[in-house]
């Protein structure tokens, strides 16, 4: 039991949703033995065709297990999985953590130096990886800790005939053929699913101190840092998004699984939510707004978490009227602020509840978000779910602000991490003796305990003097009929310090023009927050999960200027 406490936005709780819950003191892959018992036929994966049951997902992710143990891995030893969303991804996790090591996700788009790094950083013993990747991953190789190498194509778990034309296909794509043999330190996926000879030995797991993940930051402010998560950690989060989502029944959701599961919102929002109420996850290995819609409308997914970006594709592609998206009952959107337009257009085509939530690698990561169900306040956050508690820190101190004031957020509770990995003193700087951890993201909260961000502390843009939140600009692009995409930032200017840019994307068949958008936002917002530059782009750099990189247009913009910074991203 958590400690218990009242702040404003309790009293807005449906009765459905305690403000406290009991968390299972448990190992995370506890769940998957618990979904295989209740629901052992069930499907418990879609990919491509294929599915697979609770049943046999278990059995393999055992196999799997065993497999690494027999290789040497030790409780704690870290194990790195480099996959799209797929079975072997989801296998892969709760096999790791099964045999005692440490799950490091690692975003397949990785190149050689930013996967040499993480391996090094992580110190990884073993890395899954898929086929067409292995040329990156034996390149590194040698300049880490790996000793082992698990190879896998996205061919092992599709139905006949796919299987057969995949690799064709793969070979047209990448203009790449890889054909791995089983060695001493390279293992191939089918071979080691056959190998079930060898039972997984129980490891006895603390829930509340044995980590269960090294989850790394964007490193949008420096190098990526390990997040330490525990297994109790992604337990109590899993468990409130549950709780949250209190209207969704246990067996019964089909949750469809975009984000990528390499990414904490994916993990958390899709797999480990999917795992312990026995849901069926539809995978996709890649984003592409057609296939998602058509997704949607063959397999009837009910739950649909996301990210602003995902949506916004979806409601501007062409065929949108083809297909029926009225399976989809509620959505929690995250990464990136949602435009009210987004979320009110989406909701119009669905029929289902799209709501804005907020977290952090640092907090598994869900802090806060609206009810799906219950009063819900459109441009807010909104509040803290059970247990969490947010107050709001005056800038660079630990003095509590006022309502409406704009200051740093700071969260505390189960799902805030146990610090960074081999990084104390970064550590100490965002997390204080008492539990809070500094988010880093300018916010307010008004009187009946509704948040709000701003922005993040690092992007605010100040601009003669005055203090500019890059979100509130892009609000009102949003509104404009030809956006679909806007990202503002702050561009350096000989006379204001700071001057304010906007990049973007046009819809589709759409047109409008520098001073249209200009004339547009003076109706909409004070002259010193207007746009001074506009920038019209056919895409936006973006990451996995679709989240603007809005720090990569910074750069580029000040390379422009040749004020570029040496500041690795």
């Amino acid at each position: 039991m958590t400690e218990k406490f009242e702040r404003p936005w309790h009293r807005h709780y449906p009765e459905e949703i305690p403000a406290t819950l009991d968390y299972d003191r448990k190992a995370l892959h506890q769940f998957l033995y618990e979904a295989a018992d209740l629901y052992p036929k069930k499907k418990a994966l879609h990919f491509m065709g294929k599915e697979i049951t609770y049943e046999e997902v278990l059995q393999q992710t055992e196999t799997f297990a065993a497999y690494m143990q027999k290789l040497g891995l030790e409780k704690g030893d870290r194990v790195a999985i480099m996959l799209p969303n797929s079975p072997q991804s989801v296998i892969a996790y709760y096999g790791i953590l099964m045999a005692g090591g440490i799950v490091v996700q690692t975003n397949p788009l990785y190149m050689e130096r930013e996967l040499e790094y993480q391996m090094n950083d992580s110190g990884a013993k073993m890395i899954i990886c898929l086929d067409i990747l292995y040329p990156k991953v034996s390149d590194v190789k040698g300049n880490t800790d790996l000793e082992h190498v698990i190879i896998t194509g996205i061919k092992d778990y599709l139905p006949f005939p796919k299987n057969r034309i995949y690799p064709f296909v793969q070979k047209r794509q990448y203009k790449l053929v890889v054909t791995p043999e089983q060695t001493h330190d390279t293992h191939l996926w089918e071979n080691i699913l056959q190998s079930t000879e060898d039972k997984v030995i129980p490891v006895d797991i603390d829930p509340e101190q044995d980590l269960a993940l090294l989850q790394y930051t964007g490193g949008t402010t420096g190098y990526p840092k390990g997040v330490m998560l525990t297994h109790l950690n992604l337990v109590a989060n899993t468990q409130m998004s549950m709780n949250w989502l209190y209207k969704c029944k246990r067996g019964e959701e089909i949750v469809l699984g975009v984000l990528p599961f390499f990414h904490v919102y994916g993990m958390t929002a899709v797999m480990n939510l999917s795992i312990m109420m026995g849901s069926k996850m539809i995978l996709l290995p890649k984003f592409d707004a057609g296939e998602v819609l058509k997704t949607i409308d063959k397999q009837r997914p009910t739950l649909f978490p996301g990210a602003p970006t995902i949506y916004i594709a979806l409601l501007n592609h062409p065929s949108l009227k083809k297909y029926d998206l009225s399976s989809i009952e509620a959505c929690i959107s995250g990464s990136a602020p949602l435009p009210v337009e987004v979320q009110e257009r989406f909701e119009r085509v669905t029929g289902g509840k799209l709501v804005e939530g907020y977290g952090l690698t640092e907090t598994s990561p869900v802090t806060h978000s609206n009810f799906v169900w219950d009063r819900r306040v459109n441009g807010s956050i909104g509040v803290p779910w059970p247990d969490t508690d947010a107050k709001i820190f005056r800038m660079e101190s630990d003095e509590e602000a006022e309502f409406e004031e704009v200051g740093e957020i700071v969260v505390k509770g189960p799902q805030v991490m146990k610090g960074y990995w081999g990084r104390k003193e970064d550590t100490d700087e965002v997390l204080n003796a008492e539990g809070w951890f500094r988010t880093g993201d300018l916010g307010y909260m008004n009187g009946e305990g509704y948040f709000y961000v701003v922005d993040r502390k690092k992007d605010m843009i100040i601009a003669g003097g005055f203090n500019i939140y890059p979100r509130e600009v892009e609000e009102v692009l949003y509104e404009h009929e030809a956006v679909q995409e806007a990202v503002v930032v702050g561009i350096p200017d000989p006379y204001r310090g700071e001057t304010v840019k906007a990049f973007i994307v046009k819809r589709e068949d759409s047109s409008v023009s520098e001073q249209e958008l200009n004339d547009f936002c003076r109706k909409h917002m004070a002259a010193y927050k207007v746009p001074r530059i506009y920038e019209f782009r056919d895409e936006l750099p973006k990451t996995a999960v679709g989240k603007i990189l809005r720090r990569t247009l910074i750069e580029e913009e000040k390379n422009k200027q040749g004020t570029g910074s040496t500041e690795p991203v």
